[in-house]
């Protein structure tokens, strides 16, 4: 799950990452256009699961990979070409046309808006964490893992890095993992009291576990409120009229039910669904 949840920090200093070679000129005219021509999309994936990964027959998948494969043969692109990186160089990797989209679920906030635009979500999000087995330290919020000491852990450039900070945890204690599996290696092993992310993650990493499990879904605390994240799909701030032409379709789907359908293969709920905007979120 890096999902999606990378800083818009950490996205730009995650630029220098891609090499000096990246060229860093935006194509200007028709993107759409472009891809339709050329036959294919390139799709920005950072190798989490349930958004974007490689299963274990070893083909792209994920519910942001799926999704692109219906939306964009709709558009008239035939086929997707996954590209996976890091998830702090997706923001970077799309500026330096590295790939034409990021198809990774990724959180849609008032920074990230800043640098690129967003589709409409496909979905909305609370937070868990992984924690050992029975909750021993009794961790439900970030209040919880400040109040009580607990030594906290996320993922790299993830978004549960400033929930943990405004709720009063000191961001040069927090540590940082690669991602969710190695967030539950870490509190399977003792180094880590409890690893925050996304609700979907918590509970689909700690499925075969039998040292630790994924608390209760919550609102993290945004300017004192609770605070529903979304994830969309990124693009280019040129790029509105593809961004446009692909919320047509998004919404849609989500008017037939077949966007659930989609996203229910990848352990969501309908809780899950939403009628968000991207507007709503970059506010």
């Amino acid at each position: 799950m890096r999902r999606r949840s990378v800083l818009a920090s950490a996205a730009v200093l995650g630029a220098g990452a891609l090499g000096a070679t990246a060229c860093s000129r935006v194509p200007t005219g028709d993107t759409l256009a472009r891809l339709k021509s050329q036959g294919t999309v390139r799709l920005g994936i950072a190798g989490e699961a349930p958004y974007g990964y490689i299963d274990d027959k070893g083909d792209f998948t994920g519910e942001a990979v799926e999704l692109a494969k219906i939306i964009f043969k709709r558009l008239g692109v035939d086929s997707v070409q996954p590209v996976a990186t890091d998830f702090s160089s997706l923001i970077p990797g799309l500026k330096t046309q590295q790939f034409d989209v990021v198809s990774a679920g990724m959180y849609i906030n008032k920074a990230r808006c800043q640098q690129v635009i967003f589709s409409d979500p496909e979905y909305q999000m609370l937070d868990a964490f992984i924690v050992r087995k029975g909750n021993p330290k009794g961790l439900h919020t970030y209040a919880d893992v400040v109040k009580k000491k607990a030594k906290f852990g996320t993922g790299t450039g993830y978004a549960e890095i400033a929930y943990a900070v405004a709720a009063g945890y000191k961001e040069s204690d927090i540590v940082i993992l690669q991602d969710p599996v190695a967030g539950l290696n870490a509190v399977e092993a003792g180094r880590i009291d409890v690893f925050g992310g996304t609700a979907l993650t918590a509970r689909g990493v700690v499925k075969k576990s039998r040292k630790a499990e994924a608390t209760e879904p919550f609102a993290p605390l945004v300017n004192g409120k609770k605070h529903v994240d979304g994830g969309g799909f990124t693009f280019r701030p040129n790029d509105t009229e593809l961004r446009d032409a692909f919320n047509v379709e998004i919404h849609k789907m989500r008017k037939s039910g077949e966007l659930f359908r989609v996203l229910k293969r990848f352990g969501f709920t309908k809780d899950e669904m939403t009628t968000l905007t991207a507007e709503e979120l970059c506010k």
